[in-house]
């Protein structure tokens, strides 16, 4: 069986494992669009995520509060497994009735946080590490809406940053989404 979101997740996790398989041991301590942030930090928020988003599917709380490192032997198979959990997590349609118990949203929302974690994080890690990424454009476009919504809320909590001024209203769907989420589209590490 298929949800909307198992099969918007389906279009956009090979694209982020490509990245995360594309991402050399010498890349870990690089900076990455999210403040803060070094890639081995967003390696492990990332592979944190869709580890927790399998278990908010099923309705069980999570906890976010353990930071432990990922990237141990094995960890670019592990993503690739976990992301494949991820998707089989989300095709019941029950797992989009109701409100998450851990998260005070409805379920859809839930699903759609999973999406754009996967998809905005695989665009900050190629970016990061000198990888091209095409995010899957039916994610990408259902995003753009989740993101007008949650925004408000997300930057209060820090989560998103302000939005950046772009100077075009013709962007592309990804680059409007990015500024969105306060990351410059045009953004390039410093090393």
């Amino acid at each position: 069986m298929a949800t909307q979101t198992s099969d918007l997740l389906a279009a956009a996790a090979p694209r982020t494992v490509d990245v995360v398989r594309g991402i050399g041991d010498d890349q870990l301590d690089l900076p990455t669009p999210c403040r803060d942030y070094t890639v081995r930090d967003l390696l492990n928020h990332l592979i944190e995520v869709v580890v927790n988003f399998q278990a908010l599917a099923e309705k069980r709380s999570v906890e976010w509060a353990d930071k432990p490192d990922h990237l141990v032997d094995g960890w670019r198979d592990r993503f690739e497994a976990e992301t494949g959990r991820l998707v089989a997590a989300w095709s019941d349609p029950s797992t989009l009735e109701g409100v998450s118990p851990g998260m005070g949203m409805p379920q859809t929302v839930i699903g759609g946080m999973a999406l754009l974690d996967l998809t905005v994080h695989g665009w900050d890690l190629a970016v990061a590490t000198g990888q091209p990424y095409e995010p899957a454009p039916e994610a990408v476009a259902e995003l753009r809406g989740l993101v007008e919504g949650l925004a408000p809320t997300a930057r209060r909590m820090g989560v998103f940053a302000d939005p950046v001024p772009t100077s075009s209203v013709d962007l592309p769907d990804l680059d409007h989404l990015l500024a969105q989420t306060g990351r410059p589209p045009t953004w390039l590490p410093t090393r």
